[in-house]
């Protein structure tokens, strides 16, 4: 039986309470008996004893030192209420010695300040909340500030947007550890997305579509799609469902969604040829057919672009290797 998954939530005065219960709720919750990983999630601080306070009279109790992260799978940063709050010097010298050591180290929010103050971010890309992006700029010179997506990842160091986008990042980090049908479970039991596509830029300030019957006819073609992505859909065929020419689609769909609707069909593709990797024993040239893709080469091709790795590689990763048709 495979050691669970260690999960560090590292923990200092001013952290949010929020992304705590975020952290919490996708870690910290026992879902093995419905097929989810077991994971090990522990809340670390500078002193293993004093409780944490965090704004609106709650306190978060750790459990571990910063010791433990010398031997944690992944070390999350909650956001701040506070975004120029500083980090203990002790908590900043335990994220280098993470980070060093080759452990995926992940900031959701204004976390993304705590790694900037541990110099973490120099050189590198990193996001936070549509808000905060021009103060961290300020604060941060060396930091590439990245003002659109929900999360982002360089050299091992994951960023996220405001409050929602901790969750997509979470879910994330749980899919690449340990694929998409551990992802979609937890993601089933929180109610939630087990992924979003897109940018923070659809949030930031924009009028809503100028009619509720456009966003409800939008979201009945993505249902569609979903329904038949077996089929050689394309954006003409989508835009007619709704009455509109291709590029008036296009426009209405992206400022809907954030995406594309190509990148958006794309990723779906991709998700449900994932779960069919994990699910079944279907061969190759069938996956591909169920989920879109026509044939393996095609399907191939998207792996290697969009998730860096193969379908049989997937496959083996994620089935421990054991299913003889992947081979």
């Amino acid at each position: 039986m495979a050691a669970p998954y260690r999960v560090a939530l590292v923990a200092f005065p001013g952290i949010r309470a929020f992304d705590v219960s975020v952290i919490t709720e996708v870690w910290g919750t026992d879902r093995t008996d419905r097929g989810a990983p077991a994971f090990d999630l522990r809340r670390v601080a500078a002193d293993g004893t004093t409780a944490v306070p965090m704004r609106g009279g709650l306190a978060l109790h750790p459990d571990r030192t910063l010791d433990w992260l010398d031997g944690a799978d992944l070390v999350l940063i909650p956001g701040l209420d506070d975004h120029l709050t500083p980090a203990p010097a002790p908590v900043l010298d335990a994220l280098r010695r993470a980070h060093a050591r080759g452990t995926t180290v992940a900031a959701l929010c204004g976390g993304a300040f705590t790694l900037a103050q541990a110099g973490l971010l120099d050189g590198r890309r990193a996001i936070t909340h549509w808000r905060l992006t021009d103060l961290l700029r300020t604060q941060h010179r060396r930091v590439t500030v990245v003002p659109d997506a929900l999360f982002i990842e360089d050299d091992n160091i994951w960023t996220a947007a405001g409050t929602a986008a901790g969750i997509d990042l979470c879910l994330h980090l749980v899919r690449l550890a340990h694929g998409a049908e551990a992802a979609a479970t937890i993601a089933r039991s929180m109610v939630t997305a087990p992924f979003r596509t897109g940018t923070q830029a659809q949030f930031i300030e924009h009028p809503t579509p100028r009619a509720a019957r456009d966003a409800d006819a939008l979201a009945a073609v993505r249902e569609h799609a979903l329904r038949h992505l077996h089929e050689p859909l394309t954006i003409a065929d989508l835009a007619a469902r709704v009455g509109m020419s291709s590029r008036s689609f296009a426009r209405h769909f992206t400022a809907a969604t954030g995406t594309t609707p190509l990148r958006w069909l794309l990723d779906q593709r991709i998700a449900a040829a994932q779960k069919l990797l994990e699910r079944t024993d279907l061969p190759m040239p069938e996956v591909a057919r169920r989920s879109g893709f026509g044939s393996e080469v095609t399907m191939r091709q998207h792996f290697a672009s969009r998730l860096a790795t193969s379908p049989r590689a997937y496959r083996a990763t994620f089935t421990g290797g054991s299913n003889p048709i992947a081979r």
